[in-house]
C-alpha cells in the first residue's frame, strides 16, 4: 500500500496542536523530530539507553510527520491541513517556518521501524511505561507498570506533558479517589490513576479514534473495571464532581473552561493540568486563580509546564 508522508517544519509550541490537526485529518501516524532532542543531555539514573542519529533530526525547530493513505482526495486534505495550521496563529501559537513537504513512501518503510526507538522508560518514582512488544522485569515491588501499544496514531506516553501529569497524579491520587481525565488520548493517565488506587475514573475524548485506543489500552492494563471511556467534548459527559481532575491539553483550551473545571473538582480536590508551553504558564495560572483555584505546585520539564491546583474547601 502506498502512503504519503507529510512533513511540517514548525516550532515546539505548535507540535501538539498540529498533531491534533493531522489526527483529525485522518493521519495514520505522527512522528515528531525535535532538533533539541539530539543535543539534550541525558540522565542515566533510570538505566535508559539512547542511540540517536543526528541525521534523524532537523537543524532547528521541530518536524512533525504524518502518514496519509493515497486517494483522489489527498490534495484537498493537504490543503485543509495547511489552512488549519496557518489558523493556529490566531491563537497566538508560534508555528515557525511552517514549511510543508510531501513524499510517497511504502507501508513497510515506516509501519514498524519506529518501534526500535521505543523501550521501557521509568518516568517517575513508581511509574514505568512499557511497550507491549518488550519484555520487562519490575525493579522494585511497588513499581507500577503501564503497558502501551500506541500504534502510529498516538504518543508513547513519554512526552514531557504526559510525564508531568503522571508525576502529578502520583503526588495527589489516594486510595478510593474518583478521577476525571479530560482529553484522555491513549488512556495513559486514566490507567495511571487506576493503578494508584482510584476507585473510578471517568475518561473522555472528542476524538473517536482516541476513545477506541484508550479502551484497548485500558483493557490491556486490566483496569477496565475502574475506568470508563466516553466520547465527548471537554466536560459534556461528566455528571458529578471528582476528587482529582486531570487534563493534558492545549493551554488555550485549559484557559477556556477554568470555571467549568472548578465546578467538577470537589471542595478540597485537586486539578492537575499540562499541555502548557512555558510562555503560557503565567496566563494559565492567572486563569485558574480567577476561577477560584489555589496553585499548589508548578512542575517544569524542558519547555513545558504542569500545574497542580486545589479547589478550596
Amino acid at each position: 500500500m502506498k502512503w504519503s508522508e507529510l512533513s511540517i517544519h514548525t516550532k515546539n509550541e505548535a507540535v501538539e496542536a498540529i498533531s491534533n490537526i493531522l489526527h483529525e485529518a485522518g493521519a495514520s501516524g505522527v512522528v515528531i523530530e525535535d532538533s533539541a532532542e539530539f543535543a539534550k543531555p541525558r540522565e542515566d539514573q533510570y538505566g535508559e539507553i539512547y542511540a540517536l542519529n543526528e541525521a534523524d533530526f532537523p537543524k532547528d525547530g521541530v518536524i512533525v510527520k504524518a502518514y496519509l493513505s493515497e486517494s483522489s482526495f489527498l490534495n484537498e486534505t493537504v490543503e485543509e491541513i495547511k489552512a488549519a495550521i496557518t489558523n493556529l496563529t490566531t491563537f497566538n501559537i508560534d508555528i515557525g517556518e511552517n514549511v510543508v513537504s510531501i513524499v510517497e513512501v511504502n507501508e513497510e518503510d515506516w509501519a514498524t521501524a519506529w518501534k526500535q526507538y521505543y523501550h521501557p522508560v521509568k518516568i517517575s518514582e513508581r511509574f514505568t511505561i512499557v511497550p507491549t512488544w518488550e519484555e520487562y522485569v519490575p525493579v522494585s515491588t511497588d513499581e507500577l507498570i503501564i503497558e502501551l501499544d500506541p500504534g502510529m496514531a498516538f504518543g508513547t506516553g513519554t512526552h514531557p506533558t504526559t510525564v508531568m501529569c503522571l508525576q502529578g497524579l502520583e503526588k495527589v491520587v489516594k486510595e478510593g479517589d474518583t478521577v476525571i481525565d479530560i482529553g484522555t488520548g491513549s488512556g495513559v493517565l486514566s490507567i495511571g490513576a487506576a493503578l494508584l488506587g482510584a476507585k473510578s475514573v471517568h475518561a473522555l475524548d472528542l476524538d473517536e479514534v482516541a476513545v477506541r485506543s484508550a479502551q484497548e489500552n485500558i483493557a490491556l492494563n486490566k483496569v477496565d473495571d475502574k475506568v470508563s471511556v466516553f466520547h465527548g467534548n471537554l466536560l459534556d459527559t461528566v455528571k458529578e464532581p471528582a476528587d482529582v481532575v486531570v487534563a493534558n491539553i492545549l493551554a488555550e483550551i485549559i484557559m477556556s473552561f477554568t470555571d467549568d473545571a472548578f465546578s467538577v473538582v470537589k471542595p478540597g480536590g485537586l486539578y492537575v493540568t499540562s499541555g502548557i508551553i512555558g510562555a503560557k504558564r503565567d496566563d494559565v495560572k492567572a486563569a485558574l486563580e480567577a476561577s477560584g483555584f489555589v496553585i499548589e505546585e508548578v512542575l517544569l520539564m524542558e519547555d513545558w509546564v504542569a500545574i497542580i491546583a486545589r479547589r478550596p474547601q
